[in-house]
This record gives structure tokens, C-alpha cells and sequence, in this order.
């Protein structure tokens, strides 16, 4: 028998939401979601949301974007070309919901299953041409005060190739605990709400969920905690499942259902956390659909026959799931720019354009 979806308190409300926990799964489209709830006994998490909508995913440059530019429309409210690393059109620096929720005086932070200075959460921090330059993403970290992150990609930090920068000794230098899968655990680390928290979960890309990497439920438990002791105001909080997208571009329905399933974990504990505070926004979305992913003929509970059209992305409407105060605002249809006004609306940030990146 089919459970009923549980009702949220938050439909039809209007009321600011304290925190806002984003939850990006990359490539994740409808096919995706399907694939993992019939791979999990026809179970997740996200059936738990009550208000829906679909976003149009294109960018300024093409119908169909990359994950630069549609990490760089939520991040800034604005459509431009793939690759684009949180500038505009003409390459010029937007000014982002994580640098303007911190220069309100809000905790943020982030969390990825690839390099933390990859293309999603890069579009929420740094300001760079081109998606690769992934070296100088790093470098615009240390412009900030994020106070928490977590991901791969320690190598773009204390191994450097364009210069002999440790990044890893200047964050510390800067007054953040900061620590690595070499040196322990993240399970064991103990985290105190007085120091700004880096840990790396890789030398340079994590490995994939079904090979044992484990960390992103965990990830974002700590960090709803942590980030709640940071600051009276609030705390915005991005969490990427990254690994999805690369599994549609391999065309590997497996992996992409052990990623999805990894990823409704992470979303599992941004909600528990939400219904216990009361005043926290959730959000889930994709930045586009990968591998133009279908469940075939043949597929069965628990066995699912996917096929895929391409090992590119897909220009496919992508779902969004909202639960919290203001949820209703993401219902419908719109742009992926939308999700960025959305965010600002909810959290009560006034309507007047913001200052541009510095």
C-alpha cells in the first residue's frame, strides 16, 4: 500500500525561513529519482515534500547548460555561458546568496561529493572564466569567510602547480580548523562552533558512493548543527551530490541509482533537521538532467533496466522539492534564475538588487 505523502505545515505559508539548506543532486532529472525509489524498496525521502515545480535549465549560451552556468543562475539570478564560474555574460563577477547571506551576518557552507572547488559549489564562491581554473577557484576561498566546507580536492590547496601557495597552512593561518581523510575520519573529528571548519575528503575527486564513499549524509548532518551555533541570524548551507551527473556521462544506470539513493540520505537528514528547528527552508533541485536517462521495458522492482540517449546532458525540465517556511514559492513552473529570488524572498533579503561582487 502506498503511504500518503506526509503533509507539511509550511504549504501555504509565507513566513521567512531562518535557514536555507540547498541540495543540488548534479544530472539529476525524473528518471533518476524513479530509478532510485524502485531500486529502494519504492522509498525515499523525498516523498516526504509537498510542494513541487520544474525549472527551465538553459543557459545564457545554450539550450542546454553545464553545470557552471546552472550552479552560476542559482548562486546569482542570472542566465550566462557554460563554463561561466559566477560571473556574467561578459565575465563580469555576480555577486552570489552565499556571499551576501555572509555579509548579512548568516553562517554558510558548503558540501560536495567531487573537489569542493568543482564547478557547482565553485559558482557559489569564486568568480572565474573558465570552470577549470581550478587552482584560482580555490585562491577565492580564502576571500571569504565561509565557515564551513567539506570535499575534495586538497591538491588545488597545498600541491599547487601555478605557485607555491599552501592554502591548507593560510586557512589555518586564517583561523580555521582544518583537517583531511589522511589525518582522520570526518566521523571523528570534533568540531567546536568557536573555529571555521575545511575538511578534505580527497586528494583530489572522492570516490563513488557504491566503492564506500559514505560521508555525505554525515556531511550534512554536521554541518546543519555546526552551522546553526555560527551565527543568531541563520545560515545558508549548500549540499551538491555531484557524483550523479558523472554517471549519467558514463551511462552507468547502477552507479547513477547508488548515487541518487547516497544523495536522498543527505536529503533525509537536511529534513530531520528542518522538522525538529521549524524554521528552516529545504530545497532540492538539479542543475540539468544527465544521459537523457530512461527506465526501459524489463525494468521491475527493485531491477531496473535503465537505458540511456546520451553521454552529454539533456535540455529536460529538472524537478524542485521544497519543504519549510515559504515552500510554496517553488511550486510551478519557471526559470532556473527563479531559485535565486526564490531564496532571497524566503529568507526576507529586500528586493532591491544587491552589491556586486567585489
Amino acid at each position: 500500500m502506498q503511504k500518503e505523502p506526509a503533509h507539511s505545515p509550511y504549504a501555504n505559508s509565507s513566513g521567512q525561513a531562518k535557514n536555507v539548506i540547498l541540495l543540488i543532486g548534479d544530472g539529476m532529472g525524473l528518471a533518476q529519482i524513479s530509478a532510485a525509489l524502485y531500486s529502494n524498496n519504492n522509498k525515499l525521502a523525498l516523498e516526504q515534500f509537498t510542494s513541487i515545480g520544474l525549472h527551465k535549465s538553459s543557459s545564457a549560451s545554450d539550450l542546454i547548460t553545464d553545470s557552471a552556468a546552472g550552479a552560476t543562475a542559482f548562486a546569482c539570478g542570472i542566465k550566462t555561458y557554460n563554463g561561466a564560474i559566477g560571473v556574467t555574460s561578459d565575465t563580469l563577477p555576480c555577486y552570489t546568496i552565499l556571499e551576501e547571506a555572509e555579509s548579512r551576518g548568516y553562517a554558510t557552507g558548503m558540501i560536495a561529493t567531487s573537489t569542493i572547488v568543482h564547478a557547482t559549489p565553485a559558482a557559489f564562491i569564486a568568480h572565474q572564466p573558465i570552470r577549470i581554473f581550478y587552482e584560482e577557484i580555490a585562491e577565492d576561498f580564502l576571500k571569504t569567510d565561509i565557515d564551513l566546507f567539506i570535499g575534495g580536492g586538497k591538491r588545488y590547496f597545498d600541491r599547487r602547480e601555478k605557485d607555491n601557495r599552501d592554502l591548507y597552512a593560510e586557512l589555518k593561518g586564517k583561523g580555521y580548523f582544518v583537517s583531511d581523510y589522511s589525518v582522520e575520519e570526518l566521523s571523528d573529528v570534533m568540531l567546536t562552533s568557536k573555529r571555521n571548519f575545511a575538511y578534505f575528503t580527497a586528494d583530489k575527486h572522492p570516490l563513488p558512493a557504491m566503492a564506500g564513499r559514505d560521508y555525505l549524509p554525515l556531511a550534512t548532518k554536521m554541518a546543519c548543527s555546526f552551522l546553526s551555533k555560527r551565527s543568531e541570524h541563520g545560515f545558508f548551507l549548500m549540499v551538491e551530490g555531484s557524483q550523479i551527473d558523472w554517471c549519467g556521462h558514463a551511462n552507468d544506470g547502477q552507479l547513477a541509482i547508488g548515487e541518487t539513493i547516497d544523495f536522498d540520505k543527505a536529503i533525509a537528514a537536511a529534513l530531520s533537521f528542518a522538522k525538529r528547528d521549524g524554521q528552516t527552508l529545504v530545497i532540492v533541485t538539479a542543475d540539468h538532467e544527465s544521459g537523457g536517462m530512461a527506465l526501459n521495458p524489463g525494468s521491475e522492482m527493485n531491477k531496473i533496466n535503465a537505458r540511456f540517449t546520451t553521454n552529454g546532458h539533456t535540455g529536460a525540465m529538472v524537478p524542485v522539492f521544497a519543504y519549510g517556511p515559504s515552500e510554496s514559492l517553488f511550486t510551478g513552473i519557471y526559470e532556473n534564475t527563479e531559485i535565486y529570488y526564490k531564496i532571497r524572498q524566503a529568507m526576507g533579503f529586500s528586493t532591491e538588487a544587491p552589491s556586486p561582487a567585489p
